[in-house]
């Protein structure tokens, strides 16, 4: 699948949250990349910044944080194109829940490993 096509399909899944959550996404990029850091290959997507929950009164004139969905990765452990689907949409809902301070333990127990 070539990057706009799997470009899409972030896009896709993005209409996918709830608007109400996605207005709350303040200060945050959201961004596809073909391959995960050399220290985690495989790595599917991550989220860099300060969630919502540790910002406090002097949270203010930051760099935005990011959310980077890795498209090789993804591709890689899917075996399909609706697999690929399913696993962006899990991906980009997981990175959206880490902005919002939930950890991974949390996400597992909701179903969104």
């Amino acid at each position: 699948m070539d990057a706009d096509a799997f470009e899409s399909l972030v896009a896709d899944a993005l209409d996918e949250v709830p608007i109400e959550l996605l207005s709350l996404l303040d200060n945050c990029a959201i961004i596809v990349a073909d391959d995960a850091p050399e220290d985690d290959p495989d790595l599917l997507g991550l989220y860099e910044g300060i969630p919502l929950t540790e910002r406090d009164g002097s949270y203010a004139g930051v760099l935005p944080d990011t959310i980077t969905i890795f498209r090789r990765p993804i591709l890689a452990i899917c075996e399909s194109t609706d697999e690929v689907v399913d696993e962006v949409l899990i991906t980009v809902v997981h990175e959206i829940a880490h902005f919002f301070g939930i950890d991974d333990r949390r996400l597992h127990e909701l179903g969104w490993g």
